[in-house]
Parts: structure tokens; C-alpha cells; sequence
């Protein structure tokens, strides 16, 4: 629910607020007040574009914010919500509202902000969809479109159609994806035989070098190491020899082990008793354990040295293999194996073989037959439930003044046309398959008993369009789970009896839902729980101001009586407003 909207520099708005309640409100004012910048300050934040052409003259940028209630919808919604905000990181407010905001600048560029977190304004469309459906007189003429009125019988019969439709869609496009697949494989048969053939030579010559992970830098490695075999031979052994001694040294000049000579040092210190010696003895031990390990080591690495003189031949050739693949294939090895792993998969994927063609083709046909049968009980469903929404739209319109109209909701299979890139046989006939279905949906409008139907878009008038509308956002409110309903002027080109039935549509539909309504007719406004009003509070400089503001049970009287013709300064319009509240009150508390 929508609980408070604050404006900022829309339009002729300067600056206002205004709470919003359960049940149903009205907004009225007088022609050129700002009463429809409410609406488009709601448009805003369900996310629709920007217009620099709305900031205030002067202004530097426009900002709307509204606060929303979600602890008062379904579970779907509040988890829907949650899942958003989650994913968002936006926050609830302390009440556990939460606020969504969008700035418009005079540049025309704009910032969305949901939950104190900054965000596209597609979440801002996303977190208001569940949360709020705004119809204003734009929303009439899409009213015309026939994919907007499959939507309307889509969502009348959602509990039957939606699985049926969910079900279709998944068989058309796994019919799509294959039958695209096939025909890629057939049309460019000898093209892929190419790449085919390239990728083979590639594999094989990879194969044959067999590299393996980090092959490259081990032999850079290994082959400076073979490069310097005999210095590095001579100064381990040495190392190994001042260490330990060999069995050549003679003992001519040549220089004593280290390990004799702290054996040596070793024996005298321990052939005295001393306290602090024989700490340095113990330290002599550990040196002694250290220096025969590093001996021992050095032996081990001597002999692990190559000796081999081809060794050296070996690697570089091995390195040679190497750099002529990572040459054709990738920068180094890993990349190599990673880049033959790809063209294996592509190979599986290009099977161009007579076997592989004709399983696809049979895929093809096992999925558009899923698809048609998907298709065909799509279609019975919708012909099913278009009879009783016709009726019970056709009911709604006999209470709005158009008692002898009906309305008609024709469903029929869309034929392929010529040129049709995918047509889908369905119960025998070629279809268009689109992602809505096979079926043609639309609206005709008969006038009285025994008339013509005919299309909408041909049959109705702009009042007319407005209350088909009317009555088929009341037969959809049971199955339609958005908690606030707004309706811009709904009820234009309407007036007398069929104002009063309009207004007591609106306070039926608000027993279910929030509803606000703009509107210009005091038999609708009548109706209302809350009654808002925008005037205009300042016009200075040639700028006009406007604010919003509710109205008290008096003032409710006076704007009545305004709006009867502008008779709110004599008794007579008070008194006829008076009755018209009286009335209206009386019935929506039957």
C-alpha cells in the first residue's frame, strides 16, 4: 500500500505531501492545478523514463518519494519484496516502511534510490510491480492493443492459463532452439566440415607433443639449470669437500674439514669441566648436526645432476615442441590445454555426421509436437475463460450506463503468414507460434441486442473506452494481486448516471484494494474515504504554485459544490453536494 508521497519541483508543484489511506481516494482540483502530477510522479517511481520537460521552471532538478507498506499484502508479495531488497541491500525504515525515491534534473538525467541504497530505475519498476498498477488515459489506448487484451484474459484466468501458458513457452523454446541449431548445421554443412577438419589438426598436433600443465616454465627452468652443469658440479663439490673432506685430499696442504675441525673443537672443550663450556659444547653439537645434514644434501644433489651431455639437446627440443604451440594456440602451455578442451566441446557441438543431423531433426519434430499440444490446450482454456469474461464484463457495463452493450472476447488461431520464420502446425493448421501463444485475442464491443460486434478501437468512444476499462480492472481484481490501483481520470467523456455507477465501481473495487482516482466528476469524488484536493496557493512572477491537501467533511461540501458547475458560493450547490454525499455514503455502507 502506498502510505505518504512527498513532491518536490514536478510541474507546477513547488513542493507537497500527502498521506494515503485504505479504501478509496479521490484527487480533484481545477483544470491546470497539477492534479495529474501526481500520477506522473507515481509513473516516476515505478521506474517509467525521465521528461527534463517536468522540473519546475527554475528548478534544478524534481524529486519524488514515496513510502510503502508491504506487511499489508500477500506472501507472494512480501517475499517477493524481501528477495529485491536482499539482493538491493536496501533497508526498511524503522516503522518498517519503505521509501523509494527518484530524481529527475534539468539535464534530464536521473537517479533512483530504493531503501537508502542507490539503484537502477528498472528495481525501482521492479519493486513497485507488485506493489502498484497505475492506469491513466494512455493506459486506454493500449486498452486497443491485442496483445494488451490477451494479457487482460491471461490475467482473468491466470490460475488455469498461467501453467498452461508457462508450459507452452518452455516447449516452444526448446522447439526454437533446436530447430535453429538444425538449420545452422544444414546451411553451413560445408563450413563446419572446414572447421571440422582445422579443429581435428589442431587436436591432433597438441596431442602428439601431449604437454602437460606448467611444462614450459619447468623447462626454462631445468634447461638454465643443464647450462651451467659443470660450475654448479664444481661448486657443490667444493662445498661438499670443505665440508666433510673426500678420500682424495692427502693431507698435504689441503685445508681440514669443517666437520673434523668442530669435532676437534668439540673433544677439548669437553676435556675440561667448566660450567659456561660446556654450554659451548652442546652449541657445537647442533653445528656438527647441521653441517653433516648440509653434506649429506650436497652428496644427494651431485648425484642428481645429469650426466647425460645430451640432456641438455633433449630439453631444448622438448622446449622447441612446446613454443610451437603456444605459438598457433595460446601464450603459454596451460593455455594450450585449455584451448584444446574448448575445441573439444565445440567438435561435440558440430557434429555435421548424417547420425547427429538426423537425431537433431528428430528432436525438432519430438519438440514442435510438444509444443502444438501445448499450444492447442492453451487456446482451449483461453476460449473457455474469454466467455466468461465477456459475461462478466458485459454485467459490469450494464451498471455503467451501458445496459444494452455487450462485450465479446473473440480468440481464434493466428495464421502464418508467408514470410513466417517459424510456423507451427497446431491441430492441422500453420500457425504463428509467438511467445504469447498461437491465439489472436480481441475486445469487440456490441452496441445493444442483435448489433454488430466490433472491435474496440472501432466501436467505442473515449467514455465508452473508459468504462470498458473500468469494468475490466473490477472483474480482474479478484485475481490481481497489485495492492494499490490508480486511475487517471478514468471517467473522462462521462457524466450523470454513468459518473454515479463509475463512482460506485470505485468504492466497490477499494473494499479490496487501494484505489486512488483523479478525477473531475463530483459523482465519483462523492465516494471517496479521503478526499485531496490541489490548488494553486501562490501566483507570483507569472509562475503558478500548487500543493495538495485533504479535506475536511465541510471543505469536502464546498469542493463538491465547485465542482457542480463552480456553485460552491450559493446554497444551492452546497445543498445539491450535500445530497450527492448523503447518497453516497448511504451506499457504500450497504
Amino acid at each position: 500500500m502506498l502510505a505518504e508521497i512527498r513532491i518536490d519541483s514536478l510541474g507546477v508543484i513547488s513542493e507537497a505531501s500527502a498521506q494515503f489511506h485504505e479504501g478509496l481516494t479521490v484527487l480533484t482540483g481545477e483544470t491546470g492545478a497539477g492534479k495529474t502530477m501526481v500520477v506522473t510522479s507515481l509513473h516516476l517511481l515505478s521506474g517509467a523514463r525521465a521528461d527534463a520537460g517536468r522540473v519546475r521552471l527554475g528548478a534544478s532538478r524534481a524529486v519524488v518519494e514515496g513510502r510503502f507498506i508491504t506487511d499489508d499484502g500477500s506472501d507472494h508479495v512480501e517475499r517477493t519484496v524481501s528477495r529485491l531488497l536482499e539482493s538491493t541491500g536496501a533497508q526498511r525504515d524503522e516503522d518498517g516502511t519503505i521509501i523509494a525515491v527518484r530524481t529527475v534534473s534539468g539535464d534530464g538525467r536521473s537517479r533512483a534510490h530504493l531503501g537508502g541504497r542507490s539503484v537502477p530505475a528498472g528495481v525501482l519498476s521492479e519493486f513497485t510491480d507488485p506493489l502498484l498498477t497505475v492506469h491513466g488515459q494512455n493506459d486506454q489506448l493500449r486498452l486497443l492493443r491485442p496483445d494488451q487484451q490477451c494479457a487482460a484474459l491471461d490475467r482473468f484466468a491466470d490460475k488455469t492459463v498461467g501453467p498452461l501458458l508457462a508450459r507452452y513457452r518452455k516447449y516452444r523454446d526448446e522447439w526454437m532452439s533446436a530447430r535453429s541449431e538444425l538449420l545452422e548445421r544444414t546451411g553451413r554443412a560445408r563450413e563446419l566440415a572446414q572447421q571440422v577438419d582445422q579443429l581435428e589438426f589442431a587436436l591432433n598436433e597438441i596431442d602428439t607433443v601431449a604437454p602437460t600443465p606448467g611444462e614450459d616454465e619447468s623447462i626454462v627452468s631445468e634447461v638454465r639449470r643443464l647450462s651451467d652443469l659443470d660450475s654448479l658440479r664444481s661448486a657443490a663439490r667444493d662445498a661438499q669437500t670443505a665440508l666433510a673432506g673426500s678420500d682424495e685430499m692427502d693431507g698435504g696442504d689441503v685445508p681440514a674439514p669443517a666437520l673434523d675441525l668442530l669435532s676437534e673443537a668439540r673433544t677439548r672443550i669437553e676435556s675440561v669441566t667448566d660450567a659456561e663450556l660446556d654450554g659451548f659444547g652442546a652449541r657445537l653439537g647442533e653445528a656438527i648436526a647441521v653441517v653433516t645434514d648440509v653434506s649429506a644434501d650436497l652428496t644427494k644433489y651431485l648425484a642428481g645432476l645429469p650426466a647425460d651431455p645430451g640432456a641438455l639437446d633433449a630439453l631444448l627440443s622438448r622446449q622447441a615442441q612446446l613454443k610451437n604451440l603456444t605459438r598457433k594456440y595460446a601464450a603459454d602451455v596451460d593455455g594450450v590445454l585449455e584451448w584444446a578442451d574448448n575445441a573439444r566441446s565445440r567438435l561435440e557441438k558440430i557434429d555435421v555426421s548424417s547420425d547427429a543431423l538426423a537425431a537433431l531433426a528428430k528432436q525438432v519434430e519430438d519438440s514442435a509436437a510438444s509444443a502444438a499440444e501445448a499450444a492447442s490446450k492453451l487456446s482451449a482454456a483461453r476460449v473457455k475463460a474469454a466467455a466468461k469474461l465477456a459475461k462478466s464484463v458485459s454485467s459490469e457495463l450494464s451498471g455503467l450506463a451501458m445496459g444494452r452493450a455487450s462485450l465479446e472476447v473473440s480468440v481464434r488461431p493466428r495464421v502464418a503468414g508467408s514470410q513466417d520464420p517459424a510456423p507451427l502446425t497446431v491441430d492441422g493448421a500453420e500457425l504463428h507460434a509467438g511467445r504469447s501463444g498461437v491465439d489472436e485475442v480481441e475486445f469487440r464491443l456490441s452496441a445493444h441486442s442483435g448489433a454488430q460486434s466490433l472491435p474496440i478501437s472501432k466501436s467505442a468512444s473515449g467514455g465508452e473506452l473508459s468504462r470498458v476499462m473500468l469494468a475490466l480492472e473490477v472483474v480482474l481484481a479478484g485475481s490481481d494481486s497489485s495492492a494499490t490501483m490508480v486511475f487517471d481520470e478514468v471517467d473522462a467523456g462521462v457524466g450523470g448516471r454513468a459518473a454515479v455507477e463509475i463512482g460506485r465501481r470505485l468504492a466497490r473495487l477499494a473494499r479490496t484494494h487501494q484505489v486512488i482516482v483523479v478525477t473531475h466528476l463530483p459523482q465519483v469524488a462523492a465516494f471517496a474515504d479521503t478526499h485531496l484536493v490541489v490548488d494553486k496557493v501562490d501566483s507570483s512572477g507569472g509562475v503558478v504554485s500548487s500543493g495538495v491537501r485533504t479535506l475536511t467533511d465541510e471543505e469536502r461540501v464546498v469542493e463538491l459544490a465547485r465542482m457542480l458547475a463552480g456553485l460552491d458560493d450559493t446554497e444551492t450547490g452546497r445543498a445539491h453536494a450535500e445530497e450527492l454525499l448523503a447518497t453516497a455514503n448511504s451506499e457504500r455502507s450497504d
